[in-house]
């Protein structure tokens, strides 16, 4: 399917779209958005490795070991949301076949973190891994993810959403006709920014957990207000992810609250346990040092017994 778009405030006039990336044969089609989201998917995975290694400790085979689990379980949960939220999916004939049917299109993006960090959790417990490192470590790679995925609603002209002055904003997106706020661009955009604030305090981390918990803020806000210009809401009634965005905020701020006071604790043990070694090794450097000069002491009588012991013994011999 092609979709006719254009910024007509940007200057960029109409060309089109096409979903279909090429085909095989008659009857496979290869989308688009299927590779957008496996390029989004690839750069994550890149990403968890290398911040694994430099912050958190963790090895490539955990890494991959994980991938393997989270990311199809989190396609399972993206679309097990999709069928129990959309609006129009239960009025469909055969609607039990179509729930298997993902190359058809439905995902929700709140099913795929909701798996997926229930995956994470149950990874480190089996792995006894600090589920807070891993969520730390994950949270980003996941924010890379998205910035890079939400292009696959491009190409398939969708994800827009509208208002009653959309036609006088400069950056308005023209879909086949209509013009849109394109939201997938603005949630990309929100989605790197935080990209690139996370980066940034990840050098200043002070506790476990703390990553985890902007991204859940962050991400929860931004798609929380996107959502409520979107036209292709689920469960458009209540805005559904708005809710989900909520919900995701509250969880970051519990988080931080309950966090920072472990975090503080675990510094305060570590520095007093620092202090303990360091006062033990002093202790043992003072009682090596002290055995050191008593022995030095013993060494240096011994001589002068020794030398008295000649002296005598030469004294006695002009004597004779």
């Amino acid at each position: 399917m092609e979709h006719i778009i254009s910024f007509p405030g940007l200057g960029m006039d109409n060309f089109t779209v096409n979903e279909v990336a090429f085909r095989i044969g008659d009857n496979i089609r290869i989308v688009w958005y299927a590779i957008i989201i496996c390029i989004g998917i690839l750069a994550a995975y890149f990403y968890a490795i290398w911040r694994g290694k430099h912050s958190e400790g963790f090895t490539e085979d955990d890494i991959i070991n994980l991938v393997l689990f989270m990311v199809p379980i989190s396609i399972i949960g993206a679309r097990l949301l999709y069928v129990l939220t959309a609006d129009d999916f239960w009025n469909t004939g055969d609607k039990w076949t179509k729930i298997f049917e993902i190359w058809n299109g439905g995902l929700a993006i709140y099913g795929a973190l909701i798996f997926g960090a229930i995956t994470i959790i149950v990874f480190a417990k089996i792995n006894k891994f600090s589920i807070y490192k891993l969520l730390d470590c994950i949270a980003p790679a996941v924010m890379l993810g998205q910035i890079i995925g939400r292009w696959g609603n491009f190409m398939n002209g969708e994800a827009y959403g509208a208002s009653a002055n959309v036609e006088k904003l400069p950056w308005r997106m023209i879909v086949d006709g209509e013009a849109v706020h394109p939201t997938f661009l603005y949630e990309s955009l929100w989605n790197l920014l935080g990209f690139i604030l996370i980066n940034i305090i990840y050098k200043k981390k002070k506790f476990d957990g703390q990553i985890f918990a902007y991204y859940a803020i962050w991400y929860g806000f931004g798609r929380g207000l996107i959502e409520l210009l979107r036209t292709d809401s689920l469960m458009a009634s209540i805005k559904l992810m708005s809710i989900f965005g909520i919900i995701s905020i509250i969880l970051g701020v519990a988080i931080i609250i309950l966090r920072r006071g472990k975090g503080r604790q675990e510094d305060a043990e570590l520095t007093e346990y620092l202090s303990r070694k360091k006062a033990t090794a002093e202790g043992i450097e003072t009682s090596e040092t002290a055995n050191a000069v008593q022995d030095e002491i013993i060494e240096t009588t011994e001589e002068i017994e020794e030398t008295k012991e000649t002296n005598k013994e030469n004294t006695d011999g002009n004597n004779n």
